[in-house]
């Protein structure tokens, strides 16, 4: 940009309109929170300038520092010529209202499941206060730990990944939000680590991606680790050991809440006798399932082979 352009641009407004049209000029893909060139600009100018986004109309006219005006620029930049997801740039991601601190060290908060627990997993869980223990696996970020632990006043979560770099980054979010009393970080391999501890409420967003989608993913999505979005061959291979675990980790009556993608086929295909039900989000009904307690399998084996 030369100085003379740069020169040109003086409010708000302006660099916001600037930013709509650099990320039209390229092929950009907008699947981390915003669903356009308009709201990703809207986001990373008004986020990056820490100023509400629901309010951006009244400072729409306000006038930018020349310092400003270069930080917005470079940033729309770094956002068109190296992909960077926008809330990798901002350092921050948002989920049914809450905010989150992010690097590249996990993938942006996006889950479906946030949904669900937003409505308190009505009609799944019939008095929320008696929610006394959750354990959120795949944890990432810790956002769904967080938002649970807001809704389920009454719960103490388990936050478990088998990655260090992102629970480093979920024990900042737990500081953030005053929740070190209540949510506890803890590396394993799923429930590797967790002995005989059993829960009300078992949450999942495990990497589900399968392997042929992983090779056509936008360039946007070759920021976030490979670790946490990778499923195997049919987006499985986390799942499988999640289901063969988790009535061994769950109350009665308890609930395991797992999100798929668009797995929905495969994951009927490899249980096709276990009671489910599929939860309508806003992408539909074939991103999460449910399945109570007593309707997991001892081993997920069994479930297949009797359909063999």
């Amino acid at each position: 940009m030369t100085i003379d352009a740069q020169a040109n641009l003086r409010s708000l407004r302006d660099v916001l309109r600037y930013a709509v049209t650099r990320f039209n000029e390229k092929p950009l893909f907008y699947g981390h929170g915003q669903a356009d060139a308009f709201d990703e600009a809207a986001f990373l100018v008004t986020r990056a300038m820490s100023l509400p986004l629901e309010r951006m109309e009244i400072f729409l006219d306000a006038f930018l520092t020349h310092a400003e005006i270069n930080t917005l620029i470079e940033l729309i930049e770094r956002r068109v010529k190296k992909r960077l997801p926008a809330a990798y740039l901002i350092g921050e991601a948002w989920l049914q209202g809450y905010r989150f601190s992010i690097d590249s060290r996990v993938i942006i908060p996006r889950s479906f499941i946030g949904e669900l627990l937003k409505d308190e997993l009505q009609p799944w869980v019939a008095d929320p206060g008696a929610v006394g223990s959750i354990l959120d696996l795949c944890t990432g970020s810790g956002c769904l730990a967080v938002i649970a632990a807001h809704v389920f006043a009454n719960a103490r979560i388990d936050a478990v990944d088998i990655s260090v770099d992102a629970l480093a980054v979920a024990a900042r979010n737990v500081e953030e939000y005053g929740l070190g009393d209540r949510v506890r970080l803890i590396e394993s391999d799923l429930f590797g680590a967790l002995g005989n501890a059993r829960y009300d409420l078992v949450l999942c967003n495990p990497p589900y991606v399968t392997d042929l989608a992983l090779s056509k993913l936008p360039h946007e999505y070759g920021h976030e680790p490979t670790l946490a979005l990778a499923g195997g061959p049919d987006g499985l291979d986390v799942v499988r050991p999640v289901v063969a675990s988790a009535r061994t980790h769950l109350n009665p009556q308890g609930l395991l809440v797992v999100e798929v993608g668009d797995g929905r086929a495969a994951v009927e295909h490899e249980y096709p006798r276990m009671p489910m039900t599929w939860a309508t989000t806003s992408a539909g009904d074939d991103m999460v399932f449910l399945v109570r307690t007593e309707d997991l399998p001892a081993e997920a084996a069994s479930v297949h082979s009797a359909a063999a």
